[in-house]
């Protein structure tokens, strides 16, 4: 019996320090996200990071969460139900980090018989500490709990037709009517040495502006090229001109080395001190509204901006459940059942 598994990043379970410290440390400890030998990353996080951080990050959470808890986890669940209601196979939800997780998720598609699972990362690109770290742990599950169980898993869909559609369109609408001089695409940032880390060629990836937008093998692994392609094609939909756009990167942690660049929150300073007034930001490596999207870009960056200059960021929406995303998610899962049958 087939069945799926759609996979986000995760949260804490509330707000509270304690939870927000026990997310986290799940979160650094993984060896996908901060790669550093164990004893290392044990001395940073643990000796750290988590003696500060939880509490810090405990007041974001706060300024973000619902109601009904978790933006991103209601935001996942929203999408699940609606995936579920356009599909005839069983589809579940889990978070790599925190609850749901993938272990209780294989576990539920179990109970019902699932022996065939398509797991499907909600991740457009592929990188160690997302993508990659997911199936890793999938794997590590099976072979321990669901021993019969098989596997296939969603490419990185970065580029697909489908996707770049409707990312466009989640732009299209939301500029709509509004003016702005310039359209940055914000992508979560990733040290540079997962990039040559991610390199199969092991020869490719120099991260020097050139190596991207030459065709290589490396490039179905290599995070910084699909950004890249991301935010090309999404130009090309929206026929944006040369230079009306940029691709940057937020949320580094700069005491584990280099971090993939320009950065964010340099680049929106630079445009308001500037004398850019107006100015767009998309968050493409986000599907799921999140910390990173609400807080960081919605609030942090918005007042850095305006502090410094501008009048308006004006900071769109990821395409969470809406509707046309639904139906792509759903044409896939139904594309991959019926060529599983055949």
């Amino acid at each position: 019996m087939k069945g799926v598994l759609l996979v986000n990043l995760g949260s804490p379970d509330t707000t509270k320090t304690n939870d927000v410290r026990d997310y986290l440390d799940e979160f650094l400890m993984d060896e996908r996200v901060i790669d550093l030998p164990k004893w290392l990353r044990t001395f940073l996080v643990k000796g750290i990071i988590l003696k500060t951080r939880p509490k810090k990050s405990a007041k974001a959470y706060r300024k973000i969460w619902w109601k009904e808890g978790s933006p991103l986890i209601v935001l996942s669940k929203r999408l699940q139900n609606k995936v579920q209601k356009n599909v005839s196979v069983p589809v579940e939800l889990s978070m790599r980090y925190g609850n749901p997780s993938i272990e209780a998720g294989l576990n539920a598609l179990n109970k019902l018989g699932v022996d065939d699972v398509f797991i499907i990362p909600l991740y457009p690109q592929h990188a160690m500490a997302t993508t990659e770290t997911i199936m890793v742990l999938a794997e590590e599950l099976k072979n321990k709990y669901f021993p019969k169980m098989r596997f296939t898993s969603l490419p990185s869909f970065y580029n697909h037709p489908d996707y770049i559609r409707v990312l466009a369109n989640t732009i299209q609408e939301f500029l709509k009517g509004k003016n702005f001089e310039h359209l940055l695409f914000s992508y979560h940032g990733i040290p540079e040495r997962h990039i040559k880390k991610s390199d199969i060629t092991q020869s490719h990836c120099k991260i020097d502006g050139k190596c991207c937008f030459t065709e290589s093998p490396a490039h179905a692994y290599c995070y910084k090229h699909q950004c890249e392609m991301t935010s090309l094609k999404v130009a090309e939909y929206l026929e944006l001109k040369p230079n009306t756009y940029s691709t940057i990167f937020q949320s580094r942690v700069s005491i584990i080395g280099q971090w993939l660049r320009p950065y964010t929150d340099k680049t929106i300073e630079a445009f308001a001190k500037n004398g850019v007034k107006e100015l767009a930001i998309a968050t493409p490596s986000f599907v799921s509204d999140c910390l990173e999207t609400l807080e960081e870009i919605g609030m942090e960056a918005t007042e850095d901006f305006e502090d410094n200059g501008g009048k308006h960021l004006h900071v769109i929406p990821c395409i969470n459940d809406r509707d046309d995303w639904v139906k792509v998610l759903s044409r896939w899962i139904d594309e991959w059942a019926l060529n599983k049958s055949a």
